[in-house]
């Protein structure tokens, strides 16, 4: 009770500091599991034997739950119990996460080597060695078809995402001032990105150990997180996932459907029986509420929304960002895999602790510079676009950090100087399958796709340490003298590739730390230029049609790009095509960084120069008529 005998009431409002590190959790967690599920895209595709695209595919059933869901969920959510809604949504996404990772434990071992066997024939003490087809032995893999389920979990993921998003930010908005609530979502955001980066460390972990660890002797497995046919366990992240997941949707089950707003500095003081009229007024509403009656004005609301050329601007402007930014994301480690010689693991390793980092203080600094300086929607457009060009024009640099291709004998380099074919005059009385990917690597630099392809006639040593001795087609290479020995596994990059990936990785970690300075202040603009009725409906829509055109599509169609830059596939034991075992890494740079680079040049400089213009016609008009319709 203060000086005038009032009472202040704060059970109720001290919860908003409750729902705000539950939301952040929940955040926290669903991110760590879209991160996780991106950077186990590589040990998908190998353990399936998909193609990108067909893996992009897969990646893209989250946006598609999203889009069955997400604008009746963002309509009818705002006026029912949003913190229940959104623990639904979690424990939904739970399900999805452990049918995911459930999926590996109905799958058979997994097998790098099927489409052919070698074999070692005694010839008069000369150990002769042949590939064989292996066609009598045509056995369809039982795991084969196993994909779907992860399909369908991932797609049932995105289903229970729908809630989380535009109803724990419009709820956030709605509560608390409105010079707070920049810094509010800011904080959310950046402890939302620690979910990326604990994503791609456990991404990382897991890469490093073998699929089946705990079930083969690891002695017996003759490949490294480096080679192209490594699969690590993927399907144990998913698991702790799902688990963080589920304790995430318990709180929201306790929280109340509605909270006070937060009172100005100038009248901090509010009567209890103030709060308690406004609370049996809400409750007699509540009663009268019918579904009915939200869906008649669904359509005009969204008439309403679209209406407004602020935010139909940005909602463009973001469906072009959006497409670049998840085909980068998604085949980001990959990337790093092919074009540097990196593994999975440190790929992965690399973007949690270098990339995601950069991008949490930039989107915490733009949310406090917001709220330090008091920038006006229009101030905060123009940040935004500023720090956007920025970052756009630093990838221009990206294209001079590259390795060459790796000399495969047959591929990329030709065996003697003759056409580059895969059978020259020293391996065509070898037997050799032309499907094979077994590489070897001799002294040269050189990889042969299998030691027959290499002419090799003996073999020494076990498992990984397994060396192959009189190559022929190495001694037609060089003079004689040289060594004519090959070692189990793939050739390394030359050592200027290392300078090369450390001039990419500080310009990709300076341009997503200067992109996601703009980040909070381009989101505040969307939530400002409209009015407060339509804040969930306009977070859904953008959220929808993002992720649609943006997150549907782009998977698939930067992993067909990357598809088509394949050098050699891998053969699955019925016959048809697998997963690419190398690619051009000349070729391969251009889906990743030209495309991306040309759509965001060219075409987002225009629009979001638009938007300013839009948005100081917005902010110059008198209060009453600040939104302004087509």
């Amino acid at each position: 009770i203060d000086q005038n005998q009032n009472f202040k009431v704060y059970p109720l409002t001290d919860r908003q500091p409750l729902f705000i590190v539950a939301l952040s959790f929940a955040y926290f967690s669903k991110a760590l599991t879209g991160t996780y599920m991106k950077s186990s895209i590589t040990q998908i595709e190998r353990r399936f034997d998909l193609s990108s695209t067909h893996i992009g595919l897969i990646d893209g059933s989250f946006e598609m739950g999203n889009l069955l869901f997400l604008a009746v969920v963002s309509h009818f959510g705002a006026k029912l119990h949003r913190p229940r809604l959104i623990a639904a949504g979690c424990f939904l996404m739970a399900v999805g996460a452990f049918l995911t990772g459930l999926t590996h434990f109905f799958m058979g071992r997994y097998r790098y080597k099927y489409d052919t066997v070698i074999q070692v024939f005694q010839n008069d003490n000369l150990s002769i060695i042949s590939s064989l087809c292996h066609y009598a032995a045509c056995v369809r893999d039982s795991g084969s078809s196993m994909w779907i389920y992860v399909f369908l979990g991932n797609a049932l993921r995105g289903i229970g995402e729908t809630p989380v998003t535009p109803l724990g930010i419009s709820y956030i908005d709605d509560f608390a001032k409105a010079e707070n609530s920049p810094f509010y979502i800011a904080c959310l955001q950046t402890i939302t990105l620690l979910g990326p980066m604990f994503g791609f460390l456990l991404g990382s972990y897991c890469a490093r150990l073998y699929v089946d660890i705990g079930y083969v002797d690891m002695e017996s497995v003759t490949i490294t997180p480096k080679d192209s046919r490594w699969v690590g366990a993927w399907w144990m992240g998913f698991l702790v996932s799902s688990g963080l997941l589920l304790i995430s949707s318990i709180p929201f089950w306790f929280l109340p459907r509605s909270m006070p707003k937060q009172e100005s500095e100038e009248n901090h003081e509010t009567p209890v029986c103030e709060i308690l009229n406004k609370t049996e007024d809400a409750q007699s509403n509540n009663q009268n509420f019918k579904l009915t009656e939200i869906a008649k004005g669904f359509l005009p609301s969204l008439r309403r929304l679209l209406g407004t050329p602020a935010y139909f601007l940005l909602l463009c402007g973001s469906i072009l960002k959006f497409n670049a930014f998840i085909g980068l994301l998604t085949f980001k480690a990959k990337y790093m895999e092919q074009q540097f010689g990196q593994s999975a693991s440190r790929a992965n390793f690399l973007i949690g602790v270098l990339n995601l980092p950069a991008v949490a203080i930039g989107i915490f600094l733009g949310g406090l510079l917001m709220k330090r300086y008091k920038l006006s929607v229009v101030s905060g457009a123009q940040l935004s676009f500023a720090t956007s060009f920025m970052s756009y024009l630093l990838m221009l640099l990206q294209f001079g950090t590259k390795c060459d291709n790796i000399p495969i004998a047959g591929l990329t380099v030709s065996y003697n100087g003759s056409v580059e074919m895969l059978f020259s005059e020293c391996n065509r009385d070898c037997l050799c399958s032309a499907e094979e990917w077994d590489p070897v690597c001799s002294d040269s630099g050189i990889t042969y796709i299998s030691p027959c392809m290499a002419g090799c006639l003996s073999s020494s040593g076990h498992g990984k340490n397994t060396v192959f001795h009189n190559c022929t087609c190495v001694s037609t290479s060089f003079p004689a003298g040289s060594s004519t020995s090959v070692r189990l596994g793939q050739c390394p990059h030359a050592k200027d590739c290392s300078r090369s990936f450390t001039s990419y990785m500080a310009i990709s970690v300076l341009s997503s730390f200067i992109n996601a300075l703009g980040a909070t202040p381009g989101y505040m603009v969307i939530i400002r230029c409209i009015t407060p009725e339509l804040k969930s409906l306009a977070l859904g829509i953008q959220t929808l049609v993002t992720r649609t055109l943006g997150g549907i599509p782009a998977p698939v169609y930067f992993g067909a790009l990357i598809d088509s830059t394949c050098l050699k596939w891998s053969m699955k034991s019925c016959g048809g095509r697998g997963a690419c075992r190398i690619y051009n890494s000349d070729m391969y740079r251009y889906p990743t960084e030209k495309f991306q680079f040309t759509l965001f040049k060219q075409i987002c400089q225009k629009l979001l120069t638009s938007i300013i213009i839009v948005v100081k016609t917005f902010a110059d008009l008198p209060q009453s008529n600040s939104v302004l319709y087509f």
